[in-house]
């Protein structure tokens, strides 16, 4: 599941981490008459619920990273099957700013845009300045091949709230990512050792590995953030939801609550007892679990598209495995088997899109059960159609995502703070795990730090806040 070039390139990241670098002023979305209103609109009927019109053409700008372009090839050739007098015209491109910021702005942009990488163009700047079509509609309509069931009924849960701005759903995230510490099943099995469920059992069992000359971790340095996930989701299972609440909502002190310094304190152990592998501040993703699949490291923070993106260099029999987070004790309000899901890989529609009821009608192919599963099984990658994995055949890793979130099942959760606020968590948060997790500062120093990233948004007026509910 492989969005890598948002990693790889965390520099060009701060480029568009505020509305300023991405929209900049009011007139940003503005200019000319090409856009200003739908061009193409169709007669809705039950067989057209969006009132498509059968002939319009469809632009389709794809982020041309580790997913390739065949699923989108695929869903385009499903798309002209039911209107074949439509012509789509479609690109890639790893570039989306740079290559449609210029459309945003003269008021000519695609229909659908896949907004990902670290040259995506800011959310906060193209929801603040009304650029992107309510997709609400699509919700509503009937699924194109669940009988029964509305667009809506056949999501995971997540999948809307993860898109919404102010109660309204502007971007929709396609695939579903699990996150969590995955291992070599092979490697413990083969050693005799067991996953631990607690952490007073992890730490013991991080002792053991290290005194086997292995080892227990390993993380991308240059991307430390990766760290981050397990540590707040150390916290929310602790402290409840609530905890992610605060923390998305910019509430004073949420990153220094008792739950989040409890968590802290833990994982500072992990740095205390050097059980992180040399070197691994140095390293970038690729580097760190490359030297993970060659058994250097027993453990390593990543979401489920981890399995796609070393698929090259995994040896045969690995069997890598995801599991949640260990509990810190009794008193945790979420059991162990709760784990992080969240939907990504974002799609819009412009506001300004010619072909708005094309673009929505794309997204219900996309969405359908049949296109979810093609996907899947061309990027060995889950969706947010539920059920849409069913009967296909899945790697060993991307079964054990399945299983993971089965068990999880309501008791899963998720933070939006990163959606909301793009800068907080890839530089300000990212710059204090860099700091904490090389040991550089301590637990309360990195709360601080924290704390003042969100501080410094909450109080940026350009800046739109949004409120995520309880």
């Amino acid at each position: 599941m492989n969005r890598r070039d948002i990693l790889r390139r965390s520099a060009a990241a701060g480029l568009l981490a505020t509305p300023a670098a991405g929209l900049l002023t009011g007139c940003a979305t503005g200019g000319g008459d090409k856009g200003d209103a739908e061009t193409y609109k169709g007669t809705k009927s039950a067989e057209n619920p969006l009132g498509v019109k059968e002939d319009a053409p469809l632009e389709v700008v794809i982020f041309g990273g580790g997913f390739g372009e065949e699923y989108a090839k695929a869903h385009e050739a499903m798309y002209t099957g039911k209107y074949p007098k439509a012509k789509i015209k479609h690109s890639a491109t790893q570039e989306i700013s740079k290559t449609l910021q210029p459309r945003f702005v003269d008021g000519t942009p695609p229909d659908v845009v896949n907004n990902s990488g670290a040259g995506q163009i800011d959310f906060n700047g193209l929801v603040s300045q009304n650029a992107l079509a309510d997709l609400g509609e699509l919700l509503d309509a009937p699924s194109l091949d669940v009988p029964g069931k509305t667009v809506r009924e056949t999501l995971l849960p997540g999948a809307v709230e993860i898109g919404s701005y102010d109660g309204r759903f502007l971007v929709m995230n396609y695939t579903y990512t699990a996150y969590g510490i995955w291992y070599s099943n092979k490697l413990l099995t083969d050693r005799g050792w067991a996953y631990a469920k607690t952490w007073d059992d992890h730490i013991a069992l991080c002792k053991q590995i290290k005194a086997a000359g292995i080892a227990p971790w390993t993380y991308a340095g240059l991307h430390p953030r990766y760290m981050s996930w397990p540590l707040i989701s150390t916290a929310i299972k602790l402290g409840g939801p609530s905890v992610a609440t605060a923390i998305d909502n910019l509430e004073p002190n949420a990153w220094k609550s008792d739950s989040m310094r409890t968590a802290a304190d833990a994982w500072h152990q992990i740095v205390k007892d050097k059980y992180i592998l040399d070197g691994s501040s140095g390293l970038d993703h690729k580097q760190s679990q490359t030297a993970w699949c060659q058994g250097k490291a027993a453990f390593i923070s990543c979401g489920s598209w981890l399995e796609s993106e070393q698929k090259d260099v995994t040896p045969a029999g690995f069997n890598m495995t995801i599991a949640p987070t260990p509990s810190l004790g009794s008193g945790d309000k979420l059991p162990f088997e709760a784990i992080r899901g969240t939907a990504g890989e974002p799609f819009m529609v412009p506001a300004k899109a010619r072909n708005l009821a094309g673009g929505l009608e794309y997204f219900r192919t996309m969405l359908s059960k049949k296109g979810a599963q093609d996907f899947t099984k061309k990027v060995a990658s889950l969706t947010v159609v539920a059920g849409a994995s069913e009967g296909v055949d899945l790697p060993y890793g991307l079964n054990t995502v399945v299983r993971a979130l089965d068990a999880s099942g309501a008791n899963g959760f998720n933070w939006v703070y990163n959606n909301y606020y793009r800068k907080l968590e890839r530089n300000l948060v990212d710059a204090a795990c860099g700091e904490f997790f090389s040991g550089r500062i301590g637990p309360a120093e990195f709360l601080d730090q924290c704390q003042k990233g969100a501080d410094s948004i909450a109080q940026d007026s350009s800046i739109k806040k949004y409120k995520r509910a309880a």
